[in-house]
C-alpha cells in the first residue's frame, strides 16, 4: 500500500482529488419530479448495496491517496437505518478532516438529534420553496413542515454550517427565491441556487428550463441587497460565492450549466451499488463492489488511481456532444 498511496490523486489534467461524493441509498421518501418518477421506480436491491463495513474500508483506503473531504449523499441518505453508526465509523479514520450530509430534510425532526450526537457538524438540506402547494407540486409530498421543523432543531442543535440547496428550475421557482434568501439571512444559514441539470429520470430537461445564476443574482441584487463575489474565492468549491454589501450573509450557486467549472472539479463519487465515478455526468463507470468484496486493498488502490487518471476534461453540456448519463441523480448520489 505504501507505494500506491506515495501520490496523489491526480488526473491527465493536473486536477488533484481529495473529495469523495458517498451515496449509501438511491431511496428516497420524496419524488421531486425533476429527479423520479411519482410510481415505477425500480431501487436496486439490498444485497446489491454497499454495508457499511465496505464504504468504511473504501473511505480508508481513499484516505490513502489524498483524500480528506467526505460527503455523504443518497437517494435520502436519512433513509438508511443506523446511518449515524456509518457517520461515527467515518468521522473516526484519521485522515478525514471534513464531513457532510446532503438530505431532504424530512426525516431531521427524528435523526438530527442522533447524527449530532455521533459527531456530524454539516448540513446541506434541500428545499424548493416556502410555499406549502408549491413544496407538494414539487416533491408530490406535504411535508414542508417536517423540513421547516428539521431546521428548526438542526440550528438549536448547534450544526454549522447549514446550507439550504434549492434548484433552479425556470418559469416554476422564481417567485421563491427572495422569500428563500430572506429565511435563509434570518436563519444565518446560505442558501445555495443550483442550475437545473439533465440528470432527471423522465428526460424533462432541457436548456430553455434552466434559470442561471446571473438571473438569481440580478434578482437578489434588486430585491434583496446588492451581492458581490466573495473576496479570493476557493477555485476547487463547486458554488461560486457571493457575499450581501450589508453584511446579510452569503449566497452560494452552483452554475454547472451556464459557467461549468469542470477544471477545477477535485471530486470523485461512489454509487450506493459500489460503482467509482469520475464525474457527475459521467458515462462509464468502475465496479469496487466486487474487488470489496473478494479483492484486496491493494487492487482497490490501484483502481481508484486508475479511474482517476481517465477523468474527462468535463460534461461538455454546452455542446452537441453533450450525452446524459444513462443514471437519473437519484442513483448516482447528489
Amino acid at each position: 500500500m505504501s507505494t500506491l498511496a506515495a501520490a496523489p490523486l491526480v488526473d491527465s489534467f493536473g486536477r488533484v482529488h481529495n473529495n469523495l461524493r458517498i451515496s449509501i441509498t438511491d431511496r428516497c421518501n420524496v419524488r421531486c419530479f425533476y429527479c423520479m418518477p411519482e410510481k415505477g421506480v425500480e431501487f436496486m436491491p439490498r444485497s446489491e448495496i454497499l454495508t457499511f463495513e465496505e464504504i468504511e474500508r473504501f473511505v480508508r483506503v481513499a484516505v490513502t491517496l489524498g483524500v480528506n473531504k467526505i460527503r455523504i449523499t443518497g437517494g435520502e441518505p436519512l433513509v438508511r437505518k443506523d446511518l449515524p453508526v456509518l457517520l461515527r465509523k467515518l468521522i473516526d479514520i484519521p485522515g478525514v478532516n471534513d464531513i457532510a450530509l446532503t438530505t431532504n430534510g424530512v426525516l431531521l425532526p427524528k435523526l438530527a438529534g442522533p447524527l449530532y450526537d455521533a459527531g456530524l457538524r454539516r448540513l446541506n438540506i434541500h428545499l424548493d420553496t416556502l410555499d406549502r402547494d408549491r413544496f407538494f407540486h414539487i416533491t408530490r409530498r406535504d411535508d414542508l413542515g417536517k423540513v421547516l421543523d428539521g431546521i428548526a432543531l438542526a440550528r438549536r442543535l448547534g450544526f454549522g454550517p447549514i446550507k439550504l440547496n434549492a434548484v433552479a428550475v425556470k418559469n416554476l421557482v422564481e417567485e421563491d427565491i427572495v422569500p428563500i434568501a430572506r429565511f435563509c439571512r434570518e436563519n444565518r444559514i446560505e442558501p445555495r441556487f443550483i442550475e437545473f441539470m439533465p440528470l432527471d429520470a423522465q428526460q424533462l430537461w432541457n436548456k430553455s428550463k434552466v434559470l442561471t445564476a446571473d438571473e438569481i443574482i440580478e434578482t437578489l441584487s434588486r430585491e434583496v441587497a446588492p451581492l458581490v463575489p466573495v473576496a479570493d474565492p476557493d477555485p476547487r468549491a463547486p458554488a461560486t460565492e457571493y457575499v450581501y454589501t450589508d453584511g446579510g450573509g452569503t449566497v452560494g450557486f452552483i452554475s454547472s450549466v451556464s459557467k461549468p467549472f469542470c477544471m477545477n472539479c477535485n471530486r470523485l463519487r461512489i454509487t450506493s451499488d459500489g460503482k467509482l465515478r469520475y464525474c457527475l455526468f459521467a458515462i462509464e463507470e468502475t465496479d469496487v463492489r466486487g474487488i470489496l468484496r473478494s479483492g484486496t486493498d491493494e487492487e482497490l488502490a490501484r483502481t481508484i488511481r486508475e479511474t482517476v487518471s481517465k477523468k474527462w476534461i468535463g460534461h461538455e453540456i454546452n455542446s452537441s456532444r453533450f450525452v446524459a448519463p444513462p443514471r437519473p441523480m437519484y442513483a448516482i448520489g447528489g
